[in-house]
């Protein structure tokens, strides 16, 4: 009789989830009997995916969409049967503003994976002085680096088109992703097809056009949508209920309010204690964590691989949601709002004119705000508690946007070092922990800590956790001599 085989994940976030999933799904298709459990140490499932729907209003704590181009997402929501209800946004209101020297600009048209393509709106725009336009020019003539090696985003990007665009164009586009420093992200971690670029067209320009005639070419679009970010119609939370709906009917153990408080490795396997003084031996595990938890939980199995998922950096963020009557509103909300370069020194990072972006997602007449707070190096600058968030909130929409009025209701989401930094050294970092982990073919990793922070990049990397263990069985009783060499974290 085949060996009954029990799987347990930590984490109940989109990239737990997602692992459940795939490891049900997978399992399934073999012979051998399994089961597999969830432990989430808070109270909800979904992680940073929280959607409060009110009195029409549908309001995002965390992600409010994701890239179509990545096709993991949306190739899960079509599994869960609910791709008909994914919305692009809005295509009558395209516009992005860029704070500048306390006013709103236009972010220039033309740009393709953020860089220039077109001269005319970089010639017309007011972000850019004359000598910042000229140098930007320059990268037709400068030739590519030919060095091996990873250099900082805010370095590359500066090197090629010059410093003034990076902080007031690029810069501001970037933080709005990673929360980040780029003078400290890594190229390579977050946007290496940059390096691609320049090395086989000769600049950024040049292969940003031939990415454009490419586009064009092949002008195949997800669900029939020309949208580069999707979002389910009752909010992002629709992925959660629909994860949660599919686990429970394939009979996956769900338990929320209970906590990993250790893991053992007895002869028989590696043995889980958790917070309510219950213990499970299991078969795989797959930590969907933050890396800094997933070290806390590793630092007795294996010191050296606890340190490395300890150094990988995390900021803290807040979202304040304001919802107001368009008529209480100074100027029209006519785009999906605007991203605030770090050369500002405004405490706010970006907003989001969300009642603009998703039309659906506010009662006709009313407008539904959202301002983002948090990046790197700015932490200790921040009062982390709902009143001060709220004050620094209405000070940026009074500054910028000249609104007095109180709103009708608002909402404050805080997430406590929930952004990794993907900084220099970050693949070299990966190399190791990787290689670490092929000691424990028991053990997976999953999350936005590894390979990408979006939810398409976070359901792959749950995928693949899943896809881990099922190759190691039967070999995670053997010695680790006898593993093969395989991809084991993030997306």
């Amino acid at each position: 009789m085949d060996q009954h085989r029990t799987f347990i994940i930590i984490g109940g976030g989109i990239a737990g989830l997602s692992a459940a999933y795939y490891l049900h799904k997978l399992a399934s298709q073999q012979s051998a009997p399994f089961s597999v459990q969830i432990y989430e140490q808070g109270q909800r499932f979904g992680g940073k995916i929280l959607t409060e729907r009110l009195d029409g209003f549908v309001i995002e704590g965390g992600p409010d969409t994701f890239v179509a181009a990545k096709p993991w997402a949306v190739a899960l929501c079509r599994e869960l049967g609910i791709a008909d209800s994914l919305q692009g946004t809005n295509p009558h209101l395209k516009k992005t503003y860029i704070l500048h020297r306390q006013r709103l600009h236009t972010l220039p048209g033309g740009l393709t994976m953020m860089i220039p393509t077109e001269i005319s709106p970089m010639l017309t725009t007011g972000l850019l002085s004359w000598p910042g336009k000229l140098r930007m020019g320059m990268d037709f003539f400068i030739p590519p680096r030919r060095e091996v090696g990873d250099e900082s985003m805010g370095e590359f990007v500066s090197r090629r088109i010059g410093r003034e665009a990076y902080e007031h164009l690029i810069e501001p586009l970037m933080s709005g992703i990673y929360a980040g420093d780029g003078d400290q992200l890594s190229l390579q971690a977050t946007l290496p097809y940059l390096r691609d670029l320049e090395l086989k067209h000769g600049g950024l320009v040049r292969g940003a056009l031939a990415v454009r005639r490419a586009r064009a070419r092949d002008s195949r679009t997800v669900q029939g949508s020309r949208s580069l970010f999707l979002t389910p119609r009752a909010g992002m939370a629709e992925i959660v209920e629909a994860l949660l709906e599919s686990l429970r009917s394939s009979g996956v153990g769900l338990h929320s309010g209970v906590a990993l408080q250790h893991i053992s490795n007895p002869a028989g396997g590696p043995r889980l204690h958790f917070s309510d003084g219950s213990s499970l031996r299991a078969d795989g595990v797959i930590l969907a964590t933050p890396t800094f938890a997933a070290a806390r939980l590793l630092k007795d199995q294996d010191p050296l691989l606890a340190t490395e998922l300890a150094g990988i950096e995390y900021v803290s963020t807040a979202t304040v949601s304001m919802a107001f009557r368009e008529d209480q509103l100074v100027r029209p909300l006519d785009g999906y709002g605007y991203v605030i370069p770090r050369r500002e020194e405004r405490k706010a990072l970006a907003c989001t004119w969300t009642s603009s972006k998703f039309p659906h997602r506010a009662p006709v007449g009313h407008a539904l705000l959202r301002i983002f707070i948090g990046r790197a190096g700015q932490q200790d600058d921040i009062a982390w508690n709902e009143k001060d968030l709220i004050a620094l909130a209405k000070e940026e929409l009074a500054s910028t946007l000249g609104i007095q009025a109180q709103p009708l209701f608002t909402r404050v989401h805080i997430f406590e070092d929930a952004m990794p930094q993907y900084n220099l050294g970050h693949p070299e970092r990966l190399e190791k922990i990787e290689d670490r982990l092929q000691r424990w073919p028991w053990l997976a990793l999953a999350g936005a800590g590894y390979r990408g922070i979006g939810i398409p990049d976070c359901i792959r990397s749950g995928e693949r956790a899943a896809q881990r263990l099922l190759d190691q069985w039967p070999v995670a009783a053997q010695p680790a001599t006898h593993i093969q060499n395989l991809s084991t974290i993030g997306a």
